[in-house]
């Protein structure tokens, strides 16, 4: 089973190029972010073709979050199932698909540390924290991935002097990402890889990307059962390369069974 998390900045911008990632890299289970679009304008039928379901959680021209699998796609929730109110973005979006339990996830970037959008940003992360604890658990096969704008630990950072003060390096923000390892769900791709300079984010300005200054954001957590099965986890760069692409690379994990 091929599992892949994907920021794509734009499905209706890009599709060609996502449809022709899909073709080549054939991905089990694709949780993808920021794809911009309202549900009735989702292209499912540009997926159909190649064997996926889709599911999708947007509003227009911001944010959205999709799952699209070949492996069934049962049990889908938009939103947290925590007893608040709903989240006013479109952020988050569940599916059960080949067994395992999916997330997509598109947290909020947090702007400034001084922003509302900060403290937007930590509570959404605690509502997800809330949302595992009332309706998982960690025995079960579980995949959270998304677009999570938090870089875990300065290896994820290409000069992280230069991101002092600023938001997806804070202190705070690691907390809340090392609560959800505290309840069992972890980056499987630090399993595989302990090597900093490895991103999945790139900056378009000043031709970043080339100069290989970028961030890891991208992240695939999984419970003890799924991070047991994981065989390989890598980002995707040459997703990053070419006309037009988006500003983040796939993140794959594959596993077995």
């Amino acid at each position: 089973m091929r599992l892949a998390t994907w920021n794509v900045n734009s499905l209706n911008a890009r599709l060609d190029r996502v449809v022709d990632w899909f073709e080549r890299l054939k991905p089990d289970v694709v949780c993808m972010q920021e794809t911009k679009l309202g549900n009735d304008d989702f292209p499912a039928d540009a997926f159909a073709p190649l064997g996926y379901e889709c599911a999708h959680h947007g509003q227009g021209q911001w944010n959205g979050v999709a799952v699209l699998s070949r492996v069934g796609l049962d049990d889908v929730r938009a939103d947290f199932a925590d007893g608040r109110d709903p989240d006013p973005d479109a952020r988050v979006l569940w599916a059960t698909c080949g067994g395992v339990r999916v997330a997509s996830c598109y947290v909020p970037n947090g702007r400034s540390l001084d922003d509302d959008h900060y403290e937007y940003k930590l509570d959404w992360l605690g509502r997800l924290r809330a949302d595992l604890d009332a309706n998982l658990d960690a025995a079960d096969e579980i995949a959270v991935m998304g677009d999570f704008n938090i870089a875990p630990d300065d290896r994820d950072v290409f000069d992280p002097t230069s991101h002092v003060g600023a938001t997806h390096v804070s202190e705070r923000e690691r907390e809340r990402l090392a609560e959800l390892a505290d309840w069992g769900i972890h980056d499987v791709f630090r399993d595989h890889h302990e090597e900093a300079e490895l991103y999945s984010w790139w900056d378009y300005r000043d031709g970043n990307f080339h100069k290989r200054k970028g961030m890891r954001i991208d992240l695939i957590l999984t419970s003890a059962p799924t991070a047991g099965r994981v065989r390989r986890v890598f980002v995707d760069r040459n997703a990053r390369k070419g006309k037009l692409p988006s500003d983040h690379a796939p993140v794959i994990a594959d596993l077995t069974g």
